[in-house]
C-alpha cells in the first residue's frame, strides 16, 4: 500500500509540469497568428465555365501563379493511385502523426550523422504545407518553427483538408503550383487520372521544380522520373512491367496551352467579379470555338 501511494504521489508531482506544458502551449496557439493562410479558403485562379461547366477561360491569380484547387475526395478528386504513391513517397504515416512524425525525424538525424550530409529531411507533408504557407530558409531553426506549425495547423484541419492544401500549394516550376495547375500546363488534362509515368513526374518535381521542369529540362526531368519509378517498383505500388512502360514514355516537352476562349467576356466578368474563382456562362463551349475558328478565318 505505501508503494502505490509513493507511486501517485509520483505521478501527481509528474503531471504538474506536464499540465503547465500543455496549458503554455495552448495559451501559445491562441496568442500566435493564425497558420491558415490569408484569407481563408485560399485564393485560386479565376476559371470561366459554359452553361455545362467547361472551362473557356483561365486566369492567374494576383500574384501571378497559375493555382486550381486540388480535391482529395469527389468527383474531380486527384488520382486515388497518385495520392497513395504520395504519401508512400513523402510520409507514410501521414495518416496517424499529429503533424509532426517523431520516427522520421530520428531515422532523418541518424542518416545525418552517420553519412556526414542530409539524406532526407524528416519533414512531413504538414510541415511541407506550413513551409509552403510561410516561406523561410533552410535553417535548423525554420525547422523548429515548421514543426510548431504544423503540430497547430493539425489542430484547425482535418487530414483530407491539409492534404488537399499540399496538393494546391505544391511547386511545379515556375509560376505552376498544385497538381491540378500542372496536369493542365504540362498534359493538357485533369488530375483526375494520371497514367504512372506522368504519376512519377509530379512525384519528382516539387524537390526541385526549377531544375526539373520539363518545358526546360526535359533530360533532367527524365531522369528523376526514373527514379521515383524505381522507388515506387520498391515500394510494390508498381509493377516491374509497368515501371518499364511508363519509362518509355516521352515527358512534356513544352506547356499546353491555357483555354482562352470569350476573352474579351472573361476580361469584363473578372473585372467585375475580382474575387470570384468561378465565373458563370450561359455559353456554349463547342459553338464558341467554331464561332472564333470563322471569325479567325474572316479576319
Amino acid at each position: 500500500m505505501r508503494r502505490w501511494r509513493g507511486a501517485g504521489r509520483w505521478l501527481i508531482r509528474a503531471a504538474f509540469p506536464l499540465l503547465f506544458v500543455l496549458a503554455g502551449a495552448d495559451l501559445a496557439d491562441r496568442l500566435l497568428p493564425s497558420p491558415l493562410p490569408d484569407p481563408w479558403p485560399m485564393v485560386c485562379s479565376a476559371r470561366m465555365v459554359d452553361g455545362r461547366g467547361r472551362t473557356l477561360r483561365l486566369f492567374t491569380t494576383a500574384d501571378g501563379y497559375w493555382r486550381l484547387p486540388a480535391r482529395v475526395t469527389g468527383p474531380d478528386a486527384v488520382d486515388p493511385d497518385f495520392i497513395r504513391m504520395l504519401l508512400a513517397c513523402e510520409d507514410k504515416r501521414f495518416r496517424s502523426h499529429p503533424g509532426v512524425d517523431p520516427l522520421a525525424l530520428v531515422r532523418a538525424g541518424w542518416q545525418w550523422l552517420t553519412s556526414g550530409h542530409v539524406v532526407s529531411g524528416g519533414s512531413t507533408i504538414t510541415m511541407q504545407v506550413a513551409r509552403l504557407l510561410h516561406p523561410r530558409p533552410r535553417t535548423l531553426s525554420a525547422k523548429l518553427v515548421e514543426m510548431v506549425q504544423a503540430l497547430r495547423l493539425e489542430r484547425r484541419l482535418d487530414k483530407d483538408q491539409i492534404l488537399a492544401l499540399y496538393l494546391t500549394l505544391a511547386p511545379y516550376g515556375g509560376n505552376i503550383q498544385g497538381v491540378e495547375a500542372a496536369c493542365r500546363l504540362y498534359f493538357g488534362i485533369s488530375a483526375a487520372y494520371l497514367s504512372p509515368s506522368r504519376a512519377a513526374l509530379l512525384l519528382s518535381l516539387p524537390q526541385a521544380p526549377e531544375q526539373r521542369r520539363p518545358d526546360r529540362w526535359p533530360q533532367r526531368a527524365i531522369a528523376a522520373r526514373n527514379r521515383v519509378l524505381a522507388r515506387l517498383t520498391r515500394l510494390g505500388l508498381l509493377t516491374p512491367d509497368q515501371a518499364r512502360l511508363a519509362r518509355s514514355r516521352p515527358v512534356a516537352g513544352q506547356r499546353q496551352p491555357v483555354p482562352f476562349l470569350a476573352p474579351h467576356l472573361g476580361e469584363a466578368l473578372h473585372r467585375a467579379h475580382p474575387d470570384r474563382e468561378l465565373l458563370k456562362t450561359f455559353l456554349d463551349r463547342d459553338l464558341q470555338v467554331a464561332v472564333e475558328r470563322i471569325a479567325r478565318r474572316a479576319w
